[in-house]
């Protein structure tokens, strides 16, 4: 079982690896960017650690994942400013890939320990996923609050890039999934949102179009990212209640139809008024 959760969550994340680059290359930053941030990986990932390491695991594992995607946040905050600053030195791009991932890492072990700290003293699962999903917003707001360009890309993404994507994404959701089964649920929560599509995305935008690209779909990335937090929060309940199939799909449709959809309506609206400035 363990194998074949691990196999069917690769198989996802790769599709959706693959996908994310493709959309942000033909809608834009904007588009591209909410549309690579609907609940994906997540879902086999959660069905997995339900599967292999029960109810407990499932909760445990999700209720962290809010925190997670501030993480990822915060790892995409570091996109969206530091090139700027460096964009006259050697490498900026190793330098801001090396940046953000031991940020995220120096994030990740905080987290970790916030939320097992809190758990420690009786606060719910559900409402260390609730005030996760509270400041992964207020950080998304803050990040989008101003208007940017979300450009489209100009030049194709190699295979190779692609296949890399697939990859690292797999590979970040099968450990998840194994530390699960293996009595870490915290730590399985971190593992299921590695920013493995994130990081190959800002690399393999920026090295086939440049640095403009990747910026432009960082900000409505980590607004659209919130949507995960939503699913992480809603699978708690049903999952349990409803089994993996329709467990899935209910969390699935609340955080698409409750989050997504209305991030990217609004995002579109404020961000059409670049085009209104002279």
């Amino acid at each position: 079982m363990i194998g074949q959760s691990i196999l069917f969550s690769a198989l996802f994340a790769g599709l959706v690896a693959t996908m994310v680059t493709v959309a942000i290359e033909k809608w834009g930053g904007l588009a591209g960017g909410i549309l690579g941030t609907v609940p994906s990986t997540i879902v086999p990932a959660a069905a997995g650690m339900y599967m292999v390491g029960g109810e407990a695991a499932l909760i445990e594992s999700m209720a962290i994942i809010p925190l997670g995607m501030l993480v990822n946040g915060i790892f995409l905050t570091v996109w969206i400013i530091l090139p700027s600053y460096i964009s006259q030195r050697a490498n900026p791009l190793l330098i801001t890939t090396f940046s953000a991932l031991l940020i995220w890492v120096i994030s990740a072990i905080l987290m970790l320990k916030v939320a097992g700290m809190a758990l420690e003293n009786d606060l719910s699962p559900g409402n260390l996923g609730i005030i996760g999903l509270i400041m992964l917003v207020f950080l998304s707001i803050v990040i989008n609050w101003r208007a940017t360009e979300t450009p489209k890309g100009k030049y194709p993404v190699s295979l190779f890039v692609l296949v890399c994507r697939g990859l690292a994404a797999a590979i970040a959701i099968g450990l998840a999934v194994w530390l699960s089964g293996q009595g870490q649920p915290l730590i399985a929560g971190i593992a299921a949102v590695f920013p493995a599509i994130f990081l190959t995305s800002m690399v393999a935008l920026w090295m086939a179009q440049g640095p403009t690209v990747p910026r432009g779909a960082a900000g409505p990335m980590m607004l659209g990212g919130a949507s995960v937090a939503v699913y992480a929060i809603v699978s708690i309940w049903s999952l349990p209640q409803y089994g993996v199939l329709f467990g899935s799909a209910i969390a699935w449709i609340i955080a698409v139809v409750g989050w997504s959809i209305p991030t990217f309506i609004v995002l579109r609206k404020r961000n059409s008024s670049i085009d209104l400035i002279p």
